[in-house]
């Protein structure tokens, strides 16, 4: 990570609370920091008024993960201490990655032994099978249970995963986009958190479409800090289907531009590209790590939120605005004293 991408975040920019519960606003009442991907020039406006810095044709690709409740606090079968898993990724094999902890200290890890067992409540238990080689505490387990039936019992068992910045423990609706659809994020897609049924309907109305792919986000932290600025990856399963790849071919062969909601959406986007930028149908793993060199096949623009310093998630977006274009935006938030992380404000980039 280029030390241009670095910044100072004070501990008062994080956003504690969703913005529902600040005052009077409501989810589209945040803050929107718009970029000119060509002149750097910044607008500061609302997310209200995004219509205003789209145009008739522009396509805006979602990500229709629904968030679990992937926090589950279970007891080891050995020795009956009371351990916390936060669900990663589930895997083609149809096991999960997992970060094990201390439930009674969120900055210790659990050394695990291979085929040990950690049961949960609704009969629901967790075997061990082999830990991650680069994450510390991150082990592949498998379930006693399986499809739809283990989806129940994480939504009944679980709560969701939250970060010591935000205030207290809120609701799982409010980790929920408006049209989340399929079950399996560890956490909210949060660029799209700011969406309403009204702001789809000024969408349509000024000819402006949308089209829906799913990719389950995994952890945005380890709960290490030297290895959150690293930030090894693991794969993520997404799915793009033939309804959403039809409308990004068309889109894309008649000039309009392609706007992803969340650096998710480009990485499902950007791994399902062929060489000559097609973008073809499929449920798929990707790896892909976009960074300032990366050449963008598919995506013209971004909106996310605002992300930590010399966090991963800044090398994507350095490959729509050069680090420097982007470092100076950044300041300038900080300045104005916008919010940060899934409750925060937002970054459009076009």
């Amino acid at each position: 990570m280029s030390r241009v991408l670095e910044f100072s975040l004070p501990e008062g920019l994080n956003a504690k609370e969703p913005p529902e519960l600040r005052g009077s606003r409501r989810r589209d009442g945040v803050r929107l920091l718009v970029l000119n991907r060509r002149t750097g020039r910044v607008i500061h406006s609302l997310f209200d008024r995004i219509c205003d810095f789209l145009v008739p044709g522009d396509l805006l690709v979602f990500n229709a993960s629904r968030t679990l409740p992937a926090l589950l606090v279970g007891r080891r079968e050995s020795d009956k201490s009371r351990v916390e898993l936060r669900l990663a990724s589930h895997l083609s094999d149809d096991s999960w990655l997992a970060l094990i902890r201390n439930a009674l200290c969120e900055d210790c890890p659990v050394r695990g032994e291979t085929n040990s067992v950690i049961n949960f409540d609704l009969g629901l238990s967790a075997r061990l099978e082999s830990p991650h080689k680069e994450i510390p505490g991150m082990w592949k387990v498998r379930f006693s249970a399986s499809g739809s039936a283990l989806v129940d019992l994480i939504y009944r068992l679980g709560e969701p995963v939250r970060y010591r910045y935000v205030s207290r423990p809120w609701r799982l609706n409010y980790y929920q986009t408006v049209y989340a659809r399929e079950p399996g994020s560890a956490e909210m897609p949060s660029a799209g958190r700011a969406f309403t049924w009204e702001t789809f309907l000024r969408l349509r109305k000024k000819g402006i479409e949308t089209a829906y792919t799913t990719l389950h986000t995994g952890l945005s932290s380890y709960l290490d800090d030297e290895l959150d600025r690293r930030h090894p990856g693991f794969e993520e399963e997404y799915d793009i289907g033939e309804r959403a790849a039809s409308k990004i071919r068309v889109a894309c062969s008649t000039g309009r531009r392609v706007i992803a909601v969340g650096t998710t959406v480009v990485r499902a986007l950007e791994s399902a590209a062929q060489a000559d930028g097609i973008v073809s149908a499929g449920h798929r793993y990707t790896g892909l790590r976009i960074t300032p060199d990366t050449a963008l096949r598919v995506t013209d623009g971004i909106l996310t939120g605002l992300h930590e310093p010399a966090a991963s998630h800044l090398e994507l977006l350095s490959a729509f605005i050069s680090p420097a274009l982007l470092r100076e935006a950044y300041i300038d938030a900080v300045r104005l004293r916008y919010l940060w992380h899934e409750f925060g404000d937002l970054n459009l980039i076009i």
